[in-house]
């Protein structure tokens, strides 16, 4: 069964840096697209980060200049690093693996807090 097991979320002071992790098991990690969503309370999931097979990435605008995403396929872990944190960016956090549409899987989530 295939498996992403994120960690890294927690509590932080705006201004502050946490680094996501998210490990992948049983998938072929290298031919996915791995994505990081958040979901903040009463909104919609959101993409926040992307990196493909081959290492290009692209960010939501409210992210960019402050994440960076960057995949280890030989851990077959990809990382989000997250710095000049906001309140704004509380919320629960995903990792998404995306092959086709027959091959995609979810993490179960890991929860960042941003105090003001």
């Amino acid at each position: 069964q295939v498996q992403l097991v994120e960690s890294g979320g927690g509590l932080v002071q705006a201004g502050g840096s946490l680094r996501l992790s998210c490990a992948a098991s049983r998938i072929v990690f290298d031919i996915y697209a791995m994505r990081w969503y958040r979901q903040a309370p009463g909104k919609q999931r959101e993409l926040v980060a992307l990196i493909n097979s081959v290492g290009g990435t692209n960010y939501a605008d409210s992210v960019k200049g402050r994440f960076t995403i960057s995949r280890d396929n030989a851990k077959n872990t990809v990382y989000l690093q997250m710095n000049n944190l906001k309140p704004e960016d509380t919320a629960v956090y995903y990792c998404n693996a995306h092959y086709t549409r027959d091959f995609e899987y979810w993490g179960q989530g890991t929860r960042v807090t941003v105090s003001s």
